[in-house]
């Protein structure tokens, strides 16, 4: 109210707002009962002069040089009032002109501003607030004449939601009023927060008509839940009953976020419940600035100037303990009414100089800014109305086309406001946007002094959408400057990614290890990201690194152990090349042409070789040659085979009548032909396979894990496939012979070695298949090497152990005549 008189005394007394203009006021007192409030501002738009009933509101009203008489204060001075421009003074004709007021200062509830805007708006009246934040008033179809210097409860909801993002906290509860002001509330902060991981643990609502209840019900809640962070949205006298409650039952190591509804309560800093409870408390509160000027101007206050100033008589004698006459005269239109006083009567000498209370106290003025900011939008509103167009003042042009105070109509003051753009006296830029002002807010701090109170310490501002906060200077719950953590689960490190729980909000999850082959560098990774097919994960799944090649070496136990095999092999072949050398005019040696003989120990030994080709590091060179050599060595090795088991055959068969012919397409020359085209045909495979589409070095990516085996790569696997189709061909078709031949009647038969040879062959060779396409990375090169070592082994000793073990232990047995007996 009295923020109001003093803006009003300082336009007044401008040379350049409003020069020649001077304003007076009008304030009625509707105790907070809406229905007061519609009738008060209907009286004065109406210009209904008549006395009010006990039942009315009281009317208070002045002129530049008339007193105000004052209403009961609330917590910021008084309950509500309206104000408006009721008497002005023009500079050109030197009268006061009564009219109807064009602009209503007042709704400081959401409530009551929506009444008095529908009310008003038939009238094009403009409403003005100071403390209505409904964000519904921004509605400019539903409002068109409403004005406010209070920002809407939307960009403090935001600011909540903002540092709760930047602070972290996922898990958080929310306790707010039942009623708009607490569900928009709730519903901007989730709009806010949504996509940035956030949840709210619990939505506890407070009604006022049963707040004991409503409060013991969420004090349970908040102890229950594991959330840390606690929203209220509400007014303060039911925080207040909620702090109580939290007291009860012990609960005093949450962090709350306040709204501006009670942020800045003194009658909750002062509490000693809510030093306990509470300390530490971060909130949005309405933004305060200094009026200078206003505090002397307080000071200056004295009921002996202001006898009708029925607050000031009351605030007087509660101060000092006297009144200021000794009785107090209450005055209305309708009746008078003496009351005694009880106190007794003052000395004169009482004065405000030095008094230290809520009403001299100016370092927080945040509802008082506003009205005063208010009262400084409609004086520019109205200076634009009344400028002359084509001169600086209205004084120096008295034309029709300036506006005189008479022609005012509240439908051209409100066209003005809405183009209200100007620079308070603190240097602060106010226009308006709709009916709203730019949302600035303070952003304050409950802190704990040494002696155990509770201080209000401004730490940052909210600007629009934007946060400046200064964050060591806050000091939170727990008394220290540690930021308290809220979550539902701890945010999952690298290395793993979330997983929700179900039936559970986003912000409770479990943290799952990241498959191998994918990993995750970031802390709370909703997915894991494969790695590159030439990486692979590290153990703890944060990095990928480069896969190592891995390749059968001479260096490892496994091919050491199958060079040794390998090795062994070719000294045993070497050993029986020897005997057979030493032995070769000996019947068991010539036996079946000796030259076959011979070329199958050098193609035996020849086998046992290649295997070391597919031992050490795969290059171009030795990938081909690997095939090849293994493909043409067993070719060899079984041509021998199936010739000689042919010359058995045929030598049996010539045996009978009329066949004596038969060996002459079977003799040494025919079967060494044999031999070389059988061969032949293998060669011509490989090298038509190596000159298409050739074996080479690859990496076998498509197996998992940190090692990736080198190997030959088949090429075509047509090629390798017909390498070893012909094999298995000629392996099958010696076979048939030699089992054709067993039964020939001879005391040393070489078709039963060679049977039985064959059987262990192809036995080996059909066992490969699956064991090479089941085994993983080197180990598939170490099945093939195993296979042409069991198979060569098999052929050596089955071919040639029993001709040795009778060349050198049974030498007797070595005779011709032996040989041919049946």
């Amino acid at each position: 109210m009295y923020a109001m008189v003093f803006a009003l005394d300082e336009i007044n007394r401008s040379t350049t707002l409003l020069p020649g203009v001077k304003l007076g006021y009008d304030i009625r007192d509707s105790c907070g009962i809406h229905p007061w409030a519609t009738q008060a501002a209907l009286s004065l738009v109406g210009g209904d002069s008549s006395s009010c009933n006990s039942a009315a509101p009281t009317n208070y009203s002045a002129g530049n040089e008339e007193e105000i008489r004052a209403s009961t204060g609330s917590e910021y001075g008084f309950d509500e009032y309206i104000a408006y421009k009721k008497q002005i003074k023009c500079r050109a004709n030197h009268h006061f002109s009564d009219q109807l007021v064009p602009l209503i200062i007042g709704g400081s509830s959401t409530v009551a501003a929506k009444t008095l805007a529908k009310v008003l708006e038939p009238l094009s009246v403009p409403l003005m607030s100071y403390t209505a934040s409904c964000p519904c008033l921004s509605d400019r179809a539903q409002y068109p004449n409403f004005f406010r210097t209070m920002p809407s409860d939307i960009y403090q909801a935001r600011a909540i939601a903002q540092l709760a993002i930047r602070f972290n906290w996922t898990w958080i509860g929310a306790v707010v009023a039942d009623n708009d002001y607490g569900h928009m509330a709730v519903k901007v902060f989730q709009e806010e927060t949504q996509g940035k991981d956030v949840c709210l643990a619990f939505v506890e609502t407070l009604q006022r008509q049963k707040i004991v209840i409503d409060a013991k019900r969420a004090a349970l809640t908040i102890q229950a839940s594991t959330a840390r962070i606690i929203i209220v949205f509400s007014w303060y006298t039911d925080v207040r009953e909620l702090f109580l409650q939290l007291a009860k039952i012990n609960v005093t190591d949450r962090q709350f976020l306040a709204s501006e509804a009670w942020s800045t309560s003194g009658n909750l800093l002062q509490n000693p419940i809510t030093s306990k409870v509470a300390s530490g408390v971060l909130g949005v509160a309405i933004k305060s600035s200094s009026i200078p000027g206003f505090e002397n101007y307080l000071r200056s206050l004295n009921p002996s100037y202001r006898p009708d100033d029925k607050f000031l008589r009351e605030f007087w004698g509660k101060e000092f303990g006297c009144s200021p006459e000794a009785t107090t005269l209450f005055s209305s239109r309708a009746n008078r009414l003496l009351v005694k006083s009880s106190l007794p009567p003052c000395s004169g000498t009482e004065s405000l100089e030095n008094v230290q209370n809520h009403l001299t106290d100016t370092s927080q003025l945040r509802v008082t800014y506003n009205v005063y900011l208010a009262v400084y939008a409609t004086a520019h509103a109205l200076h634009s109305l009344l400028s002359c167009p084509n001169s600086k003042s209205p004084s120096e042009n008295n034309s029709s086309t300036c506006f005189l105070p008479k022609h005012i109509k509240p439908v051209e003051l409100m066209q003005q406001m809405s183009k209200v753009n100007f620079t308070t006296p603190q240097g602060e830029l106010l226009y308006f946007q709709g009916g709203d002002i730019p949302a600035k807010y303070d952003l304050v701090n409950w802190q704990k002094t040494p002696d155990g109170a509770l201080k209000l310490v401004l730490i940052g501002r909210v600007d629009g959408f934007n946060l400046h906060l200064d964050e060591s200077a806050i000091q939170w719950s727990t008394g220290s400057q540690q930021v308290p953590v809220s979550v539902c689960s701890e945010s999952c490190p690298p290395g793993t990614r979330k997983a929700n729980k179900k039936g559970e909000p986003l912000c409770c999850f479990d943290c799952i290890p990241c498959a191998d082959g994918e990993i995750s560098n970031e802390t709370g990774s909703l997915l894991c990201e494969r790695c590159p097919s030439k990486f692979w994960s590290n153990v703890e799944r944060t990095v990928c690194i480069p896969r190592q090649l891995d390749f059968l070496s001479f260096n490892e136990t496994l091919g050491i152990t199958l060079t040794t095999v390998a090795a062994s092999g070719v000294v045993v072949t070497t050993a029986v090349f020897v005997v057979f050398l030493c032995y070769r005019q000996t019947p068991m040696v010539r036996a079946n042409n000796s030259e076959l003989s011979f070329l199958l120990l050098l193609s035996l030994k020849l086998c046992f070789l290649c295997s070391l080709v597919f031992i050490g590091r795969p290059s171009i060179w030795s990938c081909r040659f690997q095939q090849a050599a293994f493909g043409i060595s067993f070719v060899l090795c079984v041509s021998c085979l199936q010739v000689k088991t042919i010359v058995v055959l045929a030598a049996f068969r010539s045996a009978r009548p009329g066949a004596g012919a038969l060996m002459k397409w079977f003799g040494p020359g025919q079967q060494r032909g044999s031999v070389c085209i059988f061969t032949s045909i293998q060669v011509i495979i490989c090298i038509i396979w190596l000159s298409l589409n050739p074996p080479v070095p690859s990496a076998d990516l498509k197996i998992p894990g940190l090692t990736v085996t080198l190997k030959c790569a088949m090429g075509s696997v047509v090629g390798f496939s017909l390498v070893l189709g012909y094999i298995g061909l000629l392996a099958c078709s010696s076979l048939l012979l030699a089992f054709l031949a067993r039964k020939l009647p001879d005391n040393f038969n070489e078709a039963k070695l060679i049977t039985f040879s064959m059987l262990i062959f192809c036995a080996v060779w059909i066992a490969f298949v699956p064991a090479y396409v089941s085994s993983p990375g080197k180990y598939t090169v170490a099945v093939e090497i195993f296979a042409i070592l069991a198979s060569s082994f098999g052929l050596l000793f089955c071919i040639f152990a029993p001709k040795c073990f009778i060349i050198l232990l049974r030498p007797e047995k070595n005779t011709k005549k032996h040989l041919m007996s049946r």
